[in-house]
């Protein structure tokens, strides 16, 4: 099976005010997720700060969480960059490190071209030797991928899966069904943006990529399981129980939202990354409202 499959959690990566990574607390995250047994394990992601972190960071980061896990859950990191030598030069760290797939996003100053996103993809999966999934996020990279260039893409040797953006769920089952017609069948399609992702796996996508698995595992597996059997009801119940947080997530950025949940679950004490800013103090009274209601 795939490792583009199933819930693929997204955790953030813990840093000092300097930027250098906090070890210790990363395994505490990892060994939640493991324990939890989510499907795949997604590092230097957005929610991960990727952006922000030096190339040796980085390498860091994955060295240590893929000692944490030890081959026992897939590691899907990011390796997103200006450069394409850049991408390609952290694609080849991720594979010595321990990495066992890799997450691209087209990071661009210049707006790009649908060529110059095709000759970077192609370019850092001829690279190395692990599979290489897109990364679709249109709302932090500008760059919006159409289902005809994710169709020529999926041509390349090595990339096996997308990850886009959740539908709406009226949306979702024409979309889902149209960009799979185009791909080949082993490309897995799979979704991101939490509060309408199980929606659009019960509309036949494979994998969740989520940013409230990173921190809470284990109702955010239920949510998916019940979305993998098709149960539209169940996801229904289950997704109400996430609406606040799904709100907190749309006001105020999934990134400041999580951060402040670790630190409230007594997980870590890092901060976003400056200049982001931490979530306020009435805020954190609302996610603390949420978390319990998830927790019970």
């Amino acid at each position: 099976m795939s490792i583009f499959y199933g819930l693929s959690a997204f955790l953030i990566t813990p840093t000092d005010e300097g930027g250098r990574v906090d070890t210790h607390a990363l395994a505490t995250l990892l060994r939640r997720l493991e324990e939890a047994g989510v499907d795949s394990i997604g590092l230097l992601g957005s929610t991960g700060t990727y952006a922000y972190l030096t190339r040796v960071e980085r390498r860091r980061a994955i060295e240590a969480a893929a000692g944490c896990v030890g081959g026992r859950v897939p590691l899907v990191v990011g390796v997103g960059a200006l450069r394409t030598d850049d991408a390609q030069d952290l694609a080849r760290d991720a594979q010595a490190a321990g990495a066992d797939g890799l997450l691209l996003a087209p990071v661009s100053y210049t707006p790009l071209t649908d060529e110059e996103v095709f000759q970077h993809f192609a370019a850092v999966a001829a690279a190395v030797d692990l599979p290489l999934c897109i990364y679709n996020n249109p709302g932090t990279t500008h760059f919006s991928f159409s289902d005809d260039l994710l169709a020529r893409l999926a041509g390349v040797y090595g990339i096996a899966a997308v990850k886009n953006p959740a539908p709406a769920p009226s949306e979702a089952p024409a979309a889902v069904e149209a960009l799979r017609m185009l791909l080949p069948a082993g490309c897995a399609v799979g979704y991101s943006g939490d509060w309408h992702a199980a929606q659009a796996v019960l509309a036949g996508g494979v994998a969740w990529y989520s940013v409230i698995g990173g921190l809470l595992p284990r109702p955010s597996l239920a949510l998916m399981r019940a979305a993998q059997a098709g149960d539209a009801a169940e996801v229904r119940r289950l997704n109400t129980t996430f609406e606040p947080l799904w709100d907190l997530f749309k006001q105020h950025g999934s990134l400041r939202v999580v951060y402040a949940a670790a630190n409230l679950l007594g997980l870590t004490d890092a901060q976003p990354p400056r200049p982001i800013l931490p979530l306020g103090a009435a805020e954190r009274g609302r996610l603390a409202r949420a978390l319990s209601a998830l927790e019970a």
